[in-house]
């Protein structure tokens, strides 16, 4: 039986240059050029590779990882970090302080805590699980102080499996993550046999010769792995498969919106904020409802893109990203007394005066236009706040007219009772907090669901699916469940950035 396998588009044949695909259009005439195109196996070559470990965690680092391995937001997780600095109790031990200070951003480590670490894995694991010589770790991070060591466990004597008993569930994660993360860090490297297959394609339409290219390794010795592997992000692009080329073509897609970890690594990348304030930044353009999180990404709001855009245009120099970094920059010169501040100041004050001044007079009330209609009088309904913050739809008739009502986020499902759409709804009252699913047509209908509609039928009774976990479903009728043929939940998607056409 014929294997099949993936592999990826990666240049012309001759050309070291990776062939890049910008558009939908420029893909399509690819993939026209490649129908009924020849394939055959160029080359096969064998390696064998070393895979490092990665450093132990800084501050922006530990919050992407407890994102992408624990789905902890950054708010959440810096507050699980400080119950487990300032100290938990271990019974007859006392309170001790399981993690060191986890506002840095420097990967130092002292050297008792590498050599315990050494000494551990040693025990634990083996002579041939240590490296030759201690790692250490540099990296560079934009406007970094580097005053604190790493975020590490106090000693990696206490294992995740002796301080669980007396740890809340979200403490045991993350403690697991940091222990495990630092003892990987001083651990030797992976070692893997590496195949790369080139594939030729041969266009029968043009002269045009094509490399794919697939890269498998198997696994000689895990060394770190056998106890840590960093998650990532994303994806590196869809498959194509040869038998089906013109019906799954898979094109360059915009990115992907913010998760908590990709908004962090950009936040550090653009030298934006310190340790200390990456999670006060996500949580606050969120409190001020500027995004709301869906399926694990920040979306912006239709506030947040009308602020955007006044801020853009009456103050593009304030929130232009340069600006902020340079800024920063600025405050760590009068830190260690190379600046005057009131020089700094009275510069960006006199500016900044100025703009505010000239845009008093032309920025217009955020009531923000919806495209729904009131059904009371017809006019149409806009986006307002209340004093807590709050966002709500309200008649822009009010006074005269006084219908209001939550905003409600279309789930492009019908409701299986009356034929109306699902919606998100937040619930807020009593006990009962978080995400549900109802009809739009409530109170008339009060058809309601905990977890998300799917588009597809159940492939049993036709009744509703609903989202199980990450790639499943359950139906609301029957018993049936599993995984439905050609549905990708958003989440999953949103994660991939395809970036070329593949075989």
């Amino acid at each position: 039986e014929p294997v099949t396998f993936v592999s990826w588009l990666h240049s012309r044949v001759g050309q070291k240059q990776r062939l890049v695909m910008p558009d939908a259009a420029s893909a399509g005439e690819i993939a026209r050029d490649l129908e009924g195109a020849t394939y055959a196996v160029a080359g096969v070559k064998r390696k064998e590779v070393a895979q490092r470990p990665t450093a132990p965690f800084i501050t922006s680092t530990l919050q992407q990882e407890a994102w992408r391995q624990i789905r902890f937001p950054a708010k959440r997780t810096m507050a699980v970090a400080q119950q487990l600095y300032e100290g938990v109790s271990l019974g007859a031990q006392g309170s001790e302080g399981l993690i060191t200070y986890m506002r840095t951003d420097s990967t130092n480590v002292a050297v008792s805590a590498v050599q315990e670490a050494r000494d551990y894995i040693r025990e634990a694991h083996g002579a041939e699980y240590v490296p030759p010589q201690p790692r250490r770790y540099t990296r560079r991070v934009m406007g970094a102080q580097e005053a604190h060591e790493a975020v590490r466990p106090t000693s990696v004597l206490r294992t995740p499996a002796v301080v669980r008993p007396f740890l809340n569930p979200e403490q045991a994660r993350l403690y697991d993550l940091v222990w495990r993360r630092f003892v990987a860090s001083q651990m030797a490297d992976a070692r893997l046999d590496q195949t790369s297959v080139d594939v030729h394609a041969a266009s029968a339409l043009s002269s045009e010769r094509y490399l794919f290219r697939v890269t498998g390794s198997v696994l000689r010795f895990p060394g770190f792995r056998a106890l840590y592997l960093e998650a990532r992000d994303d994806q590196d692009g869809d498959g194509l498969d040869c038998r089906d080329l013109a019906q799954r073509q898979h094109f360059t897609q915009s990115p992907p919106r913010y998760s908590d970890a990709s908004l962090i690594r950009a936040l550090e990348e653009k030298g934006i904020g310190r340790p200390s304030t990456y999670a006060a930044t996500v949580s606050t353009i969120q409190d001020r409802g500027y995004v709301e999180r869906d399926r694990g990404r920040l979306t912006p709001t239709p506030l947040g893109k009308t602020v955007s855009d006044l801020l853009t245009e009456h103050f593009g120099e304030i929130v232009d990203l340069g600006f902020t970094a340079q800024m920063e920059q600025e405050l760590d010169d009068i830190a260690q007394g190379q600046r005057g501040w009131q020089a700094v100041l009275r510069t960006f004050y006199d500016r900044f005066n100025q703009n505010v001044t000239e845009a008093a007079d032309r920025i217009p009330r955020l009531d923000i236009p919806t495209g729904e209609t009131c059904e009371v009088c017809g006019l149409p309904m806009v986006l307002k706040r209340n004093r807590w913050g709050s966002t709500f739809l309200s008649c822009s008739g009010f006074p005269e007219c006084r219908n209001a009502k939550s905003p409600q986020t279309k789930t492009g499902v019908d409701c299986p009772v009356c034929g109306g759409d699902l919606v998100e709804r937040q619930a807020r009252k009593g006990k009962r907090r978080g995400t549900f699913y109802g009809c739009s047509s409530y109170p008339t209908c009060t058809f309601a669901v905990n977890q998300r509609p799917l588009p597809n039928p159940c492939p049993e009774c036709g009744g509703l699916l609903l989202q199980r976990g990450r790639s499943g479903a359950k139906c609301n009728q029957c018993k049936w469940q599993g995984v439905v043929e050609g549905q990708q939940h958003e989440e999953d998607a949103a994660e991939r950035e395809p970036e070329a056409v593949g075989v």
